[in-house]
């Protein structure tokens, strides 16, 4: 196998497994992200009755939908997270395939023509011999962010204005639907409408994966044997716990902004970023930045718990196979 064949099938192998990996977390954490999406968009100023914390919410939704309620909006998320995902892992390790510094052993193997296989490191599962310093990895997770976000984009903005809809205003029937009529409506730009808080957020991924291969280092501690399940959900976990405190206002102000058309339905322009910021704090406060915070970290633990666990094996697999 050339070296060029084999990067190729390292290719498909991540974009395999990112696939699977976003269509098994999106699943499995719909109804937590039912729960966010709504408390990010309430706009009541906190305290007063109109305003329903986590417990109130869930009571809510399955006093009026049901069960099905908490699953509401599912069919885009799984349409947004496959290529998401998908998207994000190629170019990741993509980037850090093509940039990455070879080692001397490494360098060798290719005088000598050896094949080069994507080999199970602490760093992640890369080409042989490929040594990837701290920026790279930056460098790597923001490129991929910006990537997956402006490709799915318009998913989002469905898959929140289905979240967020009440009992009593079923505007859209499925995604199909929801397609045309804020096409036909809102125009093509309503589809990217808090695309800007979202590549906002990329500064989140920063954060994220360089702090998940760093933790995966500590964690291997120079052992030759592969990481085991335990650890990878230990640092996937804490890594995403870091960034999402630390990025969290961008998806509150992003969520404002997808909705801002569906609940003021007049011809006024939509508010920019800081218009919409300014509009949270003055109304509920500091915290109405942080809106969710609390649910939104017990749905994206498990949700990077499973994501990477699914990743890494499906790239183990992958690469044993190769």
């Amino acid at each position: 196998m050339t070296e060029s064949a084999n990067r190729k099938w390292g290719l498909n192998d991540s974009i395999i497994s990112g696939a699977g990996a976003g269509f098994v977390a999106s699943v499995a954490t719909c109804p937590l992200d039912v729960l966010k999406t709504k408390l990010q968009a309430q706009r009541a100023r906190h305290g007063s009755r109109s305003y329903l914390g986590v417990a109130g919410l869930f009571k809510e939704i399955i006093a009026r939908d049901g069960i099905k309620g908490l699953y509401r909006g599912l069919g885009p998320t799984i349409l947004g997270y496959l290529p998401t995902w998908a998207i994000y892992f190629s170019v990741y390790d993509g980037i850090k395939n093509r940039f990455g510094e070879q080692t001397p052993e490494g360098f060798q193997k290719q005088k000598s023509k050896a094949p080069i296989y994507p080999a199970p490191t602490p760093k992640g599962y890369q080409p042989y011999g490929r040594e990837h310093p701290w920026a790279l990895h930056i460098l790597s997770a923001m490129a991929a962010g910006a990537c997956s976000t402006f490709a799915t984009n318009p998913m989002w903005v469905i898959k929140t204005r289905f979240m967020t809809q009440s009992a009593d205003e079923v505007r859209y029937r499925h995604t199909l639907d929801a397609v045309l009529t804020i096409y036909r409506q809102e125009g093509w730009r309503a589809f990217y409408r808090g695309l800007f808080p979202s590549l906002l957020g990329i500064a989140h991924v920063a954060v994220q994966f360089p702090l998940y291969e760093q933790l995966k280092i500590l964690a291997h501690g120079g052992s030759s044997e592969p990481l085991s399940s335990g650890a990878i959900l230990l640092c996937s976990g804490t890594a995403k716990m870091v960034a999402s405190v630390t990025t969290y206002p961008h998806e509150v102000i992003r969520t404002r902004l997808q909705i801002h058309r569906r609940e003021l339905d007049t011809p006024a322009r939509t508010p920019g970023v800081l218009r919409t910021a300014m509009d949270v704090v003055t109304k509920e406060g500091w915290r109405g930045l942080y809106r969710g915070l609390s649910i939104n970290l017990i749905r994206t633990v498990p949700n990077s718990a499973v994501t990477m666990l699914t990743y890494e094996l499906l790239m183990r697999h992958l690469s044993h196979r190769a």
